[in-house]
């Protein structure tokens, strides 16, 4: 039984525009939240490791998505660790799918391609999500539908509580946790923008029933056209969901 990349479903979609000014409102909200507040969350919360691996699976985390500084060092390490990070944002009327960046390839139980025997086979040159994780600091939706800040991921689910992090490691989490929440957007961003300028070049743009007809042949076993931004430009790639339930 293939496991579906993509459910599909219809929502209403933001212009790229509207979408490129949203982020901008984030990047802006991001460097202007305290860095106070963000150390005494991580004080208060005092998550420790207890090497359950929860993270390292996509059941629980869904996928690592590769900023180009992490590309660029796991290639390094092997070149066939990394696919196009779901969920594709865009599909053209060509039937060509336009995704972000990359993630790390996973195995067929879902967990990460470098998880060894309850280990991180690259520990030392993990990405960096992988360092901050379980920390964050984003905006998501709620049960009831408000969007509020987010700073931890998966509480009280993994991990240890309440243990005694200094002030300095504090400082330098929170800082990190920004550095990192900015640099996503930001990439997020450069994606948006380059996407309209290769739409209107070319006189393409997004069609949701191409989307959705495309996904259909890839959850079938097809192979699809994905336009993978990296480093400020695509990548062409010949995809093929091949992941099955064990």
């Amino acid at each position: 039984m293939v496991i579906p990349l993509l459910e599909l479903v219809i929502v209403a979609r933001p212009s790229i525009d509207e979408h490129i000014k949203n982020i901008e409102k984030d990047i802006f909200d991001l460097k202007e939240y305290p860095i106070e507040k963000l150390c005494e969350i991580i004080r208060e919360v005092g998550f420790e490791c207890d090497l359950c691996t929860k993270c390292c699976t996509s059941e629980f985390n869904d996928h690592i998505f590769l900023l180009d500084q992490d590309l660029s060092r796991i290639r390094k390490l092997s070149a066939d660790t990394v696919r196009p990070a779901p969920y594709f944002e865009f599909c053209d009327n060509n039937g060509i799918f336009y995704v972000s960046g990359y993630a790390l390839q996973t195995k067929t139980d879902g967990s990460c391609i470098f998880l060894e025997n309850g280990k991180c086979k690259v520990y030392e040159d993990r990405p960096l999500i992988c360092r901050l994780y379980p920390y964050m600091l984003h905006r998501e939706e709620d049960e009831f539908g408000k969007f509020d800040w987010r700073q931890i991921s998966g509480l009280n689910e993994h991990g240890f509580y309440h243990a005694e992090i200094t002030d300095e490691e504090c400082k330098r989490i929170a800082a990190l946790t920004k550095e990192y929440e900015i640099a996503y957007l930001t990439h997020k961003k450069y994606f948006l923008e380059t996407i309209r300028k290769h739409f209107n070049e070319h006189r393409l743009k997004h069609v949701q029933s191409t989307y959705d007809r495309m996904i259909r042949k890839l959850n079938k076993g097809e192979k699809v056209k994905v336009m993978v931004f990296t480093n400020g430009k695509f990548e062409e790639q010949l995809f093929e969901n091949t992941l099955h339930v064990l």
